[in-house]
């Protein structure tokens, strides 16, 4: 590794890799949390996107106006309130937010995976081309999976994927920590 050579880098990640190894398992157990309630984060899902996109809108507006002498004011505000509605349709409307985002996330993993997959054929027989494939695949199925299942997939869609996706970054943040520590303990003792 790079940081062998450094001895400041070496010790500032030697005091800090217990710190890696915290924030790996706190954002694991946020991805159980997740998974054990996943209409729960998918409503906290929805209204974080919504609030975003109320507040982007607001500064797009604002943008609009500062800018308008340099053109364009019409657009750039038509954007800036399309934003504005979009948040305020999704922080006050939550199951028709979550169905929504739900439907977007099914057709987007679905689409993903097509050009995943045909990603796959075009670099054949390049190495781990076989995994490219499969994971093309599977987004394939489970973007047909939420797709069939809309609206009903809504219940478990949105928080299934972020606790997934949380479970799996808190354990790869602490076991490459956890790597980088023995690392530095074996570069030390030679």
């Amino acid at each position: 590794m790079r940081f062998q050579n450094n001895p400041i880098v070496r010790e500032e990640l030697r005091r800090n890799c217990g710190w890696g190894i915290a924030l790996g398992i706190l954002i694991s157990i946020l991805g159980l949390l997740a998974l054990a309630n996943p209409i729960l984060t998918a409503i906290a899902a929805t209204l974080i996107f919504g609030w975003l996109f109320v507040v982007g809108g607001v500064f797009r507006i604002v943008y609009a106006f500062q800018t308008r002498q340099a053109g364009h004011f019409e657009l750039k505000a038509f954007v800036g309130i399309l934003s504005l509605v979009a948040g305020l349709l999704l922080v006050t409307n939550i199951v028709q937010g979550v169905q929504t985002l739900t439907l977007i996330l099914g057709l987007s993993i679905f689409f993903q995976g097509v050009v995943q997959t045909f990603l796959a054929f075009q670099i054949r027989p390049a190495p781990s081309w076989g995994w490219i494939l499969f994971g093309g695949i599977l987004s394939v199925i489970l973007g047909i999976l939420i797709g069939a299942q809309w609206p009903s997939s809504a219940r478990w869609a949105i928080g299934l994927l972020v606790g997934v996706t949380l479970l799996f970054d808190g354990a790869w943040i602490a076991l490459f920590s956890l790597a980088t520590r023995r690392t530095l303990d074996r570069s030390s003792r030679s």
